[in-house]
């Protein structure tokens, strides 16, 4: 069953998901990263545009878009308009994605959620949506 962390109060939301990112990256992990179109396309410019000792290798995959066989394999994190199972990610990190039952199909999972009204109404209401599926749930508040 997959193990959600609700990260909470986060202030900066992508400069929190870079740090996540570089730790599990640092691990060998796969990560695919979940969102609306906007956040992760201010991502990955952001992934780009890091310190070049502290780049990340990424792809960006809209929904339209059909990952090279090689990138699948040799590329470790994943910006992605919604879940691809084929890629063999374990972890992944949401930023606003809300179909909860999509997402199941990893080991580990973070929502990073930030301080704004909606973004935490759309946080409980996920939280409430992996409750019902039977998934370890952890909140880790960021604010306090």
């Amino acid at each position: 069953m997959t193990q959600v962390v609700f990260f909470t109060g986060v202030v900066d939301r992508l400069g929190f998901v870079q740090r996540l990112l570089r730790k599990k990256y640092r691990e060998g992990a796969r990560v695919a990263v979940y969102g609306p179109a906007a956040v992760l396309s201010r991502l990955d410019n952001q992934l780009w545009t890091a310190d070049p000792l502290e780049f990340l290798p990424h792809i960006r995959v809209r929904e339209t878009t059909a990952p090279a066989p090689w990138l699948c394999e040799h590329t470790p994190i994943w910006l992605l308009d919604q879940p691809r199972p084929e890629l063999g990610c374990d972890t992944a990190v949401n930023l606003g994605w809300d179909d909860v039952p999509a997402l199941l199909g990893h080991t580990r999972l973070a929502e990073v959620i930030g301080l704004g009204d909606e973004e935490r109404r759309a946080g409980r209401q996920r939280w409430r949506a992996y409750e019902a599926q039977g998934c370890t749930l952890q909140h880790l508040p960021q604010n306090a």
